[in-house]
């Protein structure tokens, strides 16, 4: 971890969360905008947890691009973006057109054999053709037994109870990793370890949460209702 935010949109994306109380605000231009998170689901696929956790590492990713810095090419679309509605739009893709998304900016990270990439966020109305034609619902995931997270890495815990598709659980883990970033000052990316909370330990999480610990509540867009607690990221346990 580092003493100060590693760049100036991750100091946005904290500034913005430290003080928010009614969520983050809607553009004021009226554009949606969203990052594209493409996850690559071969046949066979990859097993869920490490998808997920390749996807919430993917997003921070992007924010922490020395590209995103003031100046950099990366910097205007991911400050407009991270400002406001961090919305994140989860694709599938394999072979060709796995490959073909490589071409489009963005960071691609891979968790034992899985991968996802992460794609500049821009308006969702004009998305790249290569992206636009990759499907969004219809394909999930059988959960997996990862067994207990490894210590010494901040855990994602995702209410399990939401019964959320593998890309709605992608999008939301990817606004755990950033949001956890923004509020510890992380300067690099963490191993993120992402499980599945049951409904003991997640009604005891939200009954009181950890110390350092950031809840993600969702909008409501799809899936689930409004104001639903997704994720619930935490500090590493050291035993």
């Amino acid at each position: 971890m580092s003493a100060a935010p590693a760049n100036s949109v991750i100091q946005s994306l904290a500034e913005r969360y430290r003080r928010r109380e009614d969520g983050f605000p809607a553009e004021p231009d009226g554009v949606v905008r969203a990052m594209p998170v493409v996850l690559r689901l071969e046949r066979p696929p990859a097993a869920r947890t490490p998808v997920l956790e390749a996807a919430a590492a993917a997003a921070l990713a992007v924010c922490l691009d020395p590209r995103v810095e003031p100046g950099g090419e990366w910097h205007d679309a991911v400050e407009l973006w991270v400002t406001h509605r961090i919305r994140k739009i989860a694709r599938r893709a394999r072979g060709v057109q796995w490959d073909a998304v490589q071409e489009l900016p963005g960071v691609t990270w891979e968790v034992d054999g899985a991968q996802a990439r992460a794609l500049l966020p821009g308006p969702v109305d004009e998305v790249p053709k290569t992206v636009s034609k990759l499907q969004i619902g219809g394909t999930d995931l059988e959960r997996d037994d990862p067994g207990p997270p490894p210590a010494g890495v901040p855990v994602i815990w995702v209410n399990a109870g939401l019964g959320m598709s593998v890309g709605k659980a992608a999008a939301q883990v990817g606004h755990a990793s950033m949001l956890y970033a923004a509020a510890h000052d992380l300067a690099t990316v963490p191993a993120f370890a992402v499980r599945d909370a049951d409904e003991r330990r997640w009604a005891a999480m939200c009954a009181q949460l950890p110390d350092g610990a950031i809840a993600v509540r969702d909008a409501g867009f799809t899936e689930v209702a409004p104001g639903s607690i997704t994720c619930i990221a935490v500090r590493p346990e050291t035993g």
